[in-house]
Parts: C-alpha cells; sequence; structure tokens
C-alpha cells in the first residue's frame, strides 16, 4: 500500500465517523428512549441529516425532576 492509498483510507475513515456522529449522539442522548430512539436513528440513516436537526428540535424535552 502506497502513500496515496493510505491517505485515501483514513480520508474515508474521517468522512464515515462524521457521517455516524449522529447516530452516535442519538443513541448516547437521553432525550429519547425505546422504539423512538430506534425510530429517530432509522430516520437519520434512511433520510438524511436533516432528520437528526429534526431530533434536536422536536424530540421530547424531560424536565430533571420529572424522570
Amino acid at each position: 500500500m502506497d502513500n496515496s492509498d493510505f491517505f485515501i483510507l483514513i480520508f474515508l475513515a474521517i468522512i464515515g465517523f462524521f457521517w455516524l456522529l449522529p447516530i452516535l449522539i442519538i443513541i448516547r442522548s437521553r432525550k429519547t428512549t425505546g422504539s423512538e430512539k430506534l425510530a429517530w436513528i432509522l430516520a437519520v440513516i434512511f433520510i438524511s441529516w436533516f432528520a437528526w436537526i429534526f431530533y434536536w428540535l422536536l424530540a421530547p424535552i424531560k424536565k430533571k425532576g420529572n424522570e
């Protein structure tokens, strides 16, 4: 493997990480649980990153004292 192949592999790994980042954030989030969380993850995968923006805007906001 020469240097150009290595840089292409690193570049693709960085792109893959940024593509997975919204999914990882939703998985770790406490805003939603269970099937609702799964629905948001599927929306991000199959619709687009815009679903991740909608997640931040529309996911239920739980008050800390009422969980």
